[in-house]
């Protein structure tokens, strides 16, 4: 799995390094599967998504037909399978290579949600308790941005995050992507146990349609994703070699 991750890392760094605006989501796609394959994995582990712009909000997008425009973000879903074992890895960058303020604001808290699940996957930390942590960092962070109005335990009581956070914090990994296992037995959430690999995988999604929300948010969609296994020492990324601060990402995209 590790190779698996390597291999995915690899190919999400050579994306951030290719793209340039007038490309086609097409090309990013072909460009991952080329370098999945030649490092030696039998090809993606799923559908890729390249989504740029406005596609980045759509859940599951894998049309990639689009267009890469000059000011907008592109977020890339795709992972290689590696002798049975698959790795998935999201990373949202900006296709000029520069993130917007906006675009900056959005990116900064999806990735301290990021960062702040990946620390509890350990042994005994629950699903709900993830997906429970991820739902407070970003509502509390949506309130301060302007997308949701009112006290953030009220608006996670209301589900109204679902408006711009509809998924699952994340899923387990192995020889599926989705791999078998129970999520709960009866109605007690499941606790991770040494040795299980899960993806931790918040996300923000802006659609450009939205009523009551900033303008300059509209059409924003970021998602940053890492498989993550979980030892008795802690949190071990398999997928570290690809960035996801938002200066490194600049300062690759800048070679």
């Amino acid at each position: 799995m590790q190779v698996a991750a390597d291999i995915a890392a690899e190919a999400h760094c050579e994306a951030m390094k290719a793209v340039r605006p007038g490309m086609q989501e097409y090309q990013i796609e072909a460009l991952l599967e080329q370098v999945f394959r030649r490092h030696g994995a039998a090809g993606p582990a799923y559908t890729s998504i390249v989504g740029a712009g406005p596609n980045a909000t759509v859940l599951h997008y894998i049309n990639n037909d689009g267009e890469l425009r000059d000011g907008d973000l592109l977020l890339v879903d795709a992972g290689a399978e590696y002798k049975g074992y698959a790795s998935d890895i999201t990373r949202t960058f900006p296709i000029n290579g520069r993130f917007t303020k906006p675009q900056r604001e959005i990116y900064d808290l999806v990735l301290k949600a990021q960062m702040s699940c990946v620390e509890m996957v350990r042994p005994g930390t629950t699903h709900d308790q993830l997906k429970q942590h991820s739902i407070e960092v970003l509502t509390e962070g949506m309130v301060e941005l302007g997308l949701l109005q009112g006290k953030p335990e009220e608006l996670i009581k209301e589900k109204k995050y679902e408006k711009f956070y509809m998924h699952g914090l994340g899923h387990m990994l192995g020889i599926d992507v989705h791999d078998v296992g129970r999520y709960y037995y009866g109605e007690e959430s499941r606790a991770l146990e040494a040795g299980v690999v899960m993806t931790v995988e918040p996300g923000i999604y802006v659609a450009p349609n939205l009523e009551d929300v900033p303008e300059k948010y509209k059409g924003i969609g970021v998602r940053i994703e890492d498989d993550v296994l979980a030892t008795a020492d802690g949190p071990r990324v398999l997928t570290s070699k690809v960035p996801k601060q938002a200066e490194e990402i600049e300062a690759l995209m800048a070679k």
